[in-house]
């Protein structure tokens, strides 16, 4: 049994992918504003991501190839070829640059500025550690640790809605009626974005196939995406209920590491702010770090490049990426901001690389008897149309149409 868990690894990095700066301020934005009334868009973004990354990593497992490998082969004699190659290597650029700036913000959200610059020095160091560890490709062992402190912060939020104990009734009505309106649209697509990761489509078909070389390891892949993205949603849903809690009635303007803080003082007193800082600097760096290795993998696989971290080719990728990461995060807005950008950007996204996903996996030459049922394609197509419905709205309404 402890053999076999040592094997979770695929699951594990897409749910650490996740569970950062993002999920931290989108989740705790979301409860202070809105109390229990959105936890079902954490449940739907939870049930949409195990099924999206299920058919990721079981073309991982059953065919090798990466989502991208998969589009390179059914688009390489087809008009589609170059529309489908711009599409994605634009949408994964554009939103993994989005997804950066977030990272980068979001590691030194608690450290204040005590320069007279824009730029917090704190912002070039952490792109610096980024950068060392992507150009050498030496980021595994690092990774797991901070994996472990992610963790930590996970654990320590769970523990806090706990002790804070809810009204379970408004829990399970928050989980199980839907409400949406024109305010809570952009919220509900910023809680998709940053459960259901575009990018992390991707990482995951390129790790499993690394991970898993026979097709016999597919039911321990789908147990280890299952448990990893129920851990990760649970995780989400704690930080949303704290923060429900902590500003019952106030109506909170989360803008800064303080107002985060205020959630962990009942289980961690004067030592919160120190440890949401040093939380979301783990969790920054090692997002920081992902969001360019999966950029640099979708864009070698669709374009047909040897796929290594030390290419020049892969290089020209992920290095703009984390400059643009630096650039938006310099701009001058509130942090939070940016990173509850971030996530809305993802959840754009979403629809247009779910697409993609749905049509490989229904391809027989690719996965044989391994391809989606009609149940698959029927849930499948509702999580699209609702992630595009949501986004449409969240658009009209930033427009004053809707």
């Amino acid at each position: 049994m402890f053999r076999k868990l040592k094997e979770l690894g695929p699951g594990i990095l897409v749910a650490a992918a996740f569970i950062g700066p993002g999920t931290v301020t989108t989740a705790s934005i979301t409860g202070a504003a809105t109390g229990y009334t959105l936890l079902w868009a954490v449940l739907f973004s939870i049930i949409a991501t195990i099924f999206l990354q299920e058919m990721s990593v079981r073309l991982g497992v059953v065919a090798n190839l990466g989502v991208g490998d998969a589009l390179r082969k059914k688009t390489q004699h087809s008009f589609w070829r170059i529309p489908v190659i711009l599409l994605v290597i634009s949408a994964i650029v554009i939103g993994n640059a989005a997804y950066e700036a977030g990272n980068i913000t979001g590691a030194v959200l608690g450290f204040p500025n005590f320069f007279s610059s824009t730029i917090n020095p704190l912002v070039l160091i952490v792109a610096s550690v980024a950068f060392l560890l992507l150009f050498s490709g030496k980021y595994k062992l690092i990774e797991k640790a901070i994996l472990v402190l992610v963790s930590i912060m996970g654990i320590v939020f769970l523990i806090t809605a706990i002790l804070l104990k809810p009204d379970f009734q408004q829990v399970f009505k928050g989980l199980f009626i839907p409400s949406l309106s024109e305010d809570t649209a952009l919220l509900v697509v910023g809680i998709i974005g940053t459960t259901v990761v575009p990018y992390n489509l991707f990482l995951h078909a390129s790790t499993a196939k690394e991970k898993w070389k026979d097709r016999k390891s597919l039911a321990f892949a789908r147990l280890d995406t299952i448990l990893s993205i129920l851990l990760g949603g649970i995780i989400t849903m704690a930080i949303l209920i704290v923060s429900a809690i902590a500003f019952e009635g106030q109506a909170k303007n989360i803008t800064d590491i303080n107002d985060l803080a205020l959630q962990l003082e009942p289980l961690l007193g004067n030592w919160s702010s120190y440890f949401i800082a040093f939380g979301f600097l783990a969790a920054g760096v090692s997002s920081a770090i992902t969001a360019p290795l999966a950029a640099s993998y979708a864009t070698a696989e669709i374009l047909g490049w040897k796929q290594d971290l030390k290419s020049k080719k892969l290089r020209l990728v992920w290095i703009p990426i984390l400059l643009l990461g630096v650039f938006f995060s310099s701009l001058g807005y509130k942090p939070t901001s940016i990173i509850l950008f971030s996530q809305v950007a993802n959840g754009l996204l979403l629809p247009i690389i779910a697409l993609f996903l749905v049509w490989i996996v229904n391809d027989k030459n690719l996965l044989k008897n391994h391809v989606n049922n009609f149940w698959l394609n029927l849930i499948s197509g509702i999580v699209i149309l609702i992630s595009i419905g949501l986004g449409l709205k969240s658009i009209l309404s930033a427009l004053g149409y809707f």
